[in-house]
Parts: C-alpha cells; sequence; structure tokens
C-alpha cells in the first residue's frame, strides 16, 4: 500500500465499498455526533467523510485533532443509508470507516477560518494566503486559472504559432505607466526595468523572421490598483503575427477568445464571431466609453441640435460655449416615483454635475421641468432620436464633448442597473477600431499618443504629413467584454521615416527615439516585415470567468491596495552593505525620515 494514499479524498464511488483505504489531507470539518465522530478529509481533489465510533482506538486521536492539520488515515470504505447520502458531494453516497490514523502535521489555531462560510478581513487573507488558498471558492479559482493558460497554449500552438520568452530586466521606456527600476550593481547609477509588456521583444522577434510568436507573459507596471487591475504584476497573453493586415489578427482574436469563454463558460451564453466592431468615437457617443458593455440595451443619443436656441437656457447658453447634449434613455421609467428621480439628481451631484435633467413621457405627455422650456417640435426630436414612447423617460447630460461623453456613459450604467435591464448570464464581446493615433492633454495643451506609440497611423506618412493630428486614425483596437477591456493590440509601425515623424508630433525628438527605441529603430532599418499583434489580459479573463468582482481572487499570491506584500512583507529595506553594492543612496522624503527618526 502506498505510505500515503491509495485513492484521494475525491475520488471514492460506491463502486469501492467494500475496499480497505488509506487518504491523506487536512481535516476540513468536524462533527461530533455522541457515540459518533465524523471528520470530513479535504485534499485538492475533493472531500471525504470519515467516520469513527467511541469504542476505536484511534477515536481520542481524532477528536483532540485540530481543524486544518494534515492527517493519514486507514479504513474500509462503507455505504451510507439513504438518508445520510450528501448529493452535493461526488464521493456523498460513502464514508470511510477508519481504523488507523496518524497525524501528519498538527496544525495551530487558524488565524483565519477555511470554510466558506466565514467573511475574513483581506488583509488576514492576504498575510496568510496559504490558508486562504485552501478555500474550495478561491482553490477552484487557481484551477481555472491554470485551465485557462493550458487552452491559450494549446489553441495557439494548434493555429502555428510558437512560445518563445522575452527578457525580464531589461531599458525603461515610456509606454504610458511607471516602471519598476532594477539598480545595476556593474555599471553604478544605471538601472534596468522590469517590461510593461514585451512590446519591442516580440516586434524584434518578428523582424528576425519567427512569424508568429506567443507568449504568456508577465508584465510590471507600477501602477494604483484598482478592481480589475492588480498593482505591480499581471499577466497576458501575448502574440504577434507577421505579414497581416488587421483582419486576420482580428480572426485569431475572435477564435481564440470565443473559444476560451465557451470552454469555461459554465452554463452562460457566448456570444461569438464575429465580435461586432464599434469605431471609438461610435463607442463614446453611442455608450459614453471606449469599453461598453453591451450587456446594457441603453443607447445614447446626441440631441445637442435640440436644445440650440431654446427656451432651456442652461442648455442653449453653455452650447453657445462648445457644449454639447447627451440624451440617456430609461425605458419605463415613467411609473416610477418622483423619489427615484430626485435620487438620481442627488447622485449627479455627489459625482461633480450640476444635476440631472430629465423629461418623462407620461400618456397625457411629457413632463418635467425642461419639458416646460421646450417646445412641442424639439420634444418630439427627442423623442425620435431615443426611440421613446409613452411611459419611458430621458436624461441628459450637458457639457464639453469628453466630460459629457464620461459622464453620460456613467448614467447609462446606473440607469440600467436600476432598471434591472443588463442580460444576465452571458458574455458579450466586441472590438473597439480606429482609435486617434493622438490626443490633446487638456493640463498642458500638448499632443500626445492617445494608446499605442507603436501603431501605425491610418494613411502612414502621408496622413502624418497633411492631416490635424487629432484627426489621424491609428490600426489599434481592443476587445471589451461586459464593459471590461480584456485585449489590446495593434498593427505596427514597422518604418523609421514614419515612426520618427509620429513621436516628432508627440513632442520626441529623433535623438530621444533612438535613445528609447534604439534597438528596434535600427532592426527596421535592415528589413522589418508588416506585423501585428494583441495581448489578451488572463488575469482579467480569469476574474470574468469566475464571475470574482476582484482581480486579488484570481491571483495566487496579490498585492494588496497600496502594493504590499503582506505575506513576505515586501517592500522592505535593505542592508547598508547591498545598498553600498549598488551605489546608492536613500533619501526619504522629510516627513518619512523624521517618522524615522522618531
Amino acid at each position: 500500500m502506498h505510505i500515503y494514499r491509495t485513492h484521494t479524498c475525491g475520488q471514492l464511488r460506491k463502486e469501492q465499498v467494500g475496499e480497505n483505504v488509506r487518504l491523506s489531507g487536512w481535516v476540513h470539518r468536524k462533527r461530533d455526533h455522541g457515540n459518533l465522530l465524523f471528520i470530513d478529509l479535504r485534499d485538492h481533489y475533493g472531500i471525504t467523510q470519515c467516520v469513527v465510533d467511541t469504542s476505536s482506538a484511534v477515536f481520542d486521536t481524532l477528536e483532540k485533532v485540530r481543524l486544518e492539520s494534515v492527517i493519514k488515515i486507514d479504513g474500509k470504505v462503507v455505504k451510507r443509508d439513504d438518508e445520510t447520502i450528501n448529493a452535493k458531494l461526488p464521493t456523498g453516497e460513502i464514508e470511510v470507516d477508519v481504523s488507523g490514523v496518524e497525524i501528519l502535521s498538527a496544525a495551530d489555531v487558524l488565524p483565519i477560518q477555511v470554510g466558506e462560510e466565514y467573511e475574513n478581513p483581506e488583509e488576514l487573507r492576504l498575510k496568510y494566503r496559504y490558508i486562504d488558498l485552501r478555500r474550495e471558492k478561491l482553490h477552484q479559482n487557481m484551477v481555472l486559472r491554470s485551465k485557462l493558460v493550458s487552452y491559450f497554449r494549446k489553441k495557439m500552438t494548434e493555429l502555428g504559432f510558437l512560445e518563445y520568452q522575452t527578457p525580464i530586466l531589461t531599458a525603461s521606456s515610456p509606454e504610458g505607466a511607471r516602471d519598476f527600476l532594477v539598480p545595476s550593481r556593474l555599471h553604478p547609477g544605471e538601472f534596468y526595468a522590469l517590461p510593461q509588456a514585451p512590446q519591442q521583444f516580440k516586434q524584434l522577434l518578428m523582424v528576425a523572421g519567427f512569424d508568429k510568436y506567443f507568449q504568456i507573459a508577465p508584465c510590471f507596471r507600477d501602477e494604483d490598483s484598482r478592481a480589475d487591475r492588480s498593482p505591480g504584476e499581471f499577466y497576458q497573453m501575448d502574440f504577434e503575427m507577421s505579414f497581416v493586415t488587421q483582419e486576420e489578427i482580428f480572426a485569431v482574436l475572435e477564435e481564440v477568445l470565443t473559444g476560451a469563454f465557451t470552454e469555461f463558460a459554465d452554463g452562460r451564453k457566448v456570444y461569438g464571431t464575429p465580435f461586432p466592431r464599434i469605431p471609438f468615437r461610435e463607442s463614446m457617443l453611442k455608450y459614453g466609453t471606449d469599453k461598453p458593455d453591451l450587456r446594457n440595451p441603453l443607447i445614447i443619443s446626441d440631441v445637442t441640435e435640440a436644445f440650440v436656441g431654446s427656451g432651456f437656457g442652461i442648455f442653449a447658453g453653455a452650447i453657445e460655449k462648445g457644449a454639447v447634449v447627451r440624451a440617456i434613455p430609461a425605458p419605463g421609467a415613467a411609473e416610477k416615483p418622483r423619489s427615484w428621480f430626485d435620487k438620481l439628481n442627488d447622485w449627479a451631484r455627489e459625482n461633480g454635475q450640476g444635476g440631472l435633467g430629465y423629461i418623462i413621457f407620461s400618456e397625457e405627455g411629457p413632463k418635467g421641468p425642461i419639458a416646460k422650456n421646450l417646445d412641442a417640435d424639439r420634444i418630439q426630436k427627442i423623442q425620435e432620436a431615443c426611440g421613446l414612447k409613452a411611459g419611458d423617460a430621458v436624461f441628459f447630460v450637458c457639457g464639453k464633448e469628453k466630460q459629457a461623453a464620461k459622464f453620460s456613459g456613467l448614467v447609462r450604467t446606473n440607469i440600467g442597473e436600476q432598471l434591472d435591464l443588463l442580460e444576465k448570464d452571458c458574455f458579450k464581446l466586441c472590438l473597439i477600431v480606429d482609435f486617434p493615433m493622438f490626443e490633446l492633454n487638456e493640463e498642458t495643451n500638448q499632443v500626445e499618443f492617445s494608446h499605442n506609440p507603436f501603431s501605425m497611423p491610418q494613411g502612414g506618412l502621408e496622413a502624418l504629413n497633411t492631416k490635424d493630428p487629432l484627426d489621424i486614425l491609428a490600426y489599434q483596437y481592443d476587445v471589451v467584454c461586459n464593459g471590461i477591456e480584456i485585449t489590446s493590440g495593434a498593427i505596427r509601425n514597422h518604418e523609421p521615416e514614419i515612426m520618427y515623424k509620429a513621436f516628432a508630433i508627440a513632442g520626441y525628438g529623433p535623438e530621444v527615439v533612438e535613445q528609447k527605441f534604439g534597438g528596434m529603430l535600427n532592426a527596421f532599418k535592415f528589413g522589418a516585415p508588416p506585423h501585428g499583434g494583441a495581448a489578451p489580459g488572463v488575469d482579467r479573463i480569469v476574474m470574468m470567468l469566475a464571475d470574482e468582482p476582484n482581480i486579488r481572487e484570481v491571483i495566487l499570491f496579490p498585492l494588496n491596495q497600496q502594493a504590499q506584500d503582506l505575506m513576505m512583507q515586501a517592500p522592505a529595506g535593505v542592508s547598508e552593505k547591498q545598498l553600498r553594492e549598488l551605489h546608492i543612496q536613500i533619501k526619504l522624503p522629510p516627513k518619512l525620515a523624521e517618522k524615522k527618526e522618531a
């Protein structure tokens, strides 16, 4: 017999009744029924109920053992009585009558509880993550993650891609987020950077002639935490292809992502290929965001014309100063009480707005403060533009185009949720295309890259030379699922002349381009194929498949919101000897220095 087990804790069935078995695992739960003691024994594979009565020589040992201790038991598989069968467990038709036990590792009193019924504080969950990971839901999340990564590897290999590993120590580059820097011992005062993405290296692989690359790539960005973004590191299924058009990359994304969501949908509906292609500007108008949740059927309309020169002076005056008006429909909301509309007004003010104007369409006609100041023709235009009928309502957002789009998107989300309009148990994916190549920084009034500096502008060099930079579109695209961006990509700029010009428009001289991107730029001068790719985010996709609201629930050992590893106590100070070796002297901010001295 095996020294630790003949079966796993999820393996035994009624077919094994009468067999002598050995199991090893963690004591998940104990139930004392007087003459009988029940132990739920758990391992990676499942749970088996074990039973011992007071006459057994091992009763005292099992009675005293703490939860989460690791034990080995010997016993005989017996069939449960019909009334005690547990249909929720795969092993629920049997139990093991224990005849022998060995404590392999006794557990101390637990700092957190493992049962799913317990709500443990997140700080303790992260500090004792190795215990937290024993919880069934979290454990299964990590199994799901492993299966998804395996699926990606298998699928990409089937499609002719080869997996390569790119460097972790590299050079700093201005890619939008802060770098994590690594000091060089051999080159005093100089630093490596951990890669924000394998962007340059995967493009260099195309220049080197490898044609189809993929990698489950770790990426490092020193950025703030969000529910769908982990500070520090994240993983993406990075890929790149040579001699391809944008549509060919879309075909790969559609096949791989539809397959992934379908494989792990667990009964939920997946809206498959082709993904709707939504231009960036259309997305900002209709949904108020470039990450639209298509489960929400509400469509935002531009109704600026209906208010131009109207009797509603607040909007009419703002329009003269360059504002626009967006309308967000609320089907069936006319029956809501006045308090519902008032609460939405209060919510708008809490979000920095003056309020949230609306019109209610009742059988008797339009109602509300705005309706009183608009003539019938203007109201009819609004009603037709939004597809409204009696019993519906419509809300209005007025402001500069960018701000109006953003807030109307928030209103759309709020109303969709409050009216319970979102389609349930489904994944709706779409492609956002035709991103602007550049955008205007409203604080500095400088033109900046809006998405990815390595993208090919639509129209190439001619567009850069002849068009207003803010009118130039790029071959850039995102895949969005249920309002969350899960993939970003582009057709790359592989021509040095175009790269110099694009970076010049964004304020980078040729010397900066050569210094920051010299490796890739020089490579392009020796023959570079047209190429492009994308990078689906592993963490976010698992988060969606696992139906988890927070990305930390699908990462084995995540940092907390302050980018700290509470378990390993990182970041932490290092010794003076280490600092001397790296030629580094610490200069703390004055307040922190005073605190440390105190």
